[in-house]
């Protein structure tokens, strides 16, 4: 069953903010790709649901601001702490 764009952005909002998820999480969940994601909660959403799109472009913000540490981390654990 395909679903509406609209929809979709409201779904992928929420999941988002309740799980503080990244895209790249979200867009696996739900079995899109990254872009599509990205296009509903950073325009769609923002028609749909205003309250929630703050609520999702602040989890997002701190998955930005994060974003190095995490890939810092990953990167030890692909070579090892040495």
């Amino acid at each position: 069953m395909k679903v509406e764009p609209e929809q979709r952005a409201a779904l992928l909002g929420e999941y988002i903010a309740k799980n503080s998820a990244t895209v790249r999480t979200a867009a696996r969940a739900f079995g899109c790709s990254k872009s599509t994601v990205h296009k509903d909660v950073s325009s769609r959403l923002r028609r749909v649901d205003p309250d929630l799109f703050q609520r999702v472009q602040a989890v997002l913000a701190r998955n930005k601001a994060e974003r190095h540490l995490r890939g810092g981390a990953a990167t030890r654990r692909k070579y090892g702490k040495k």
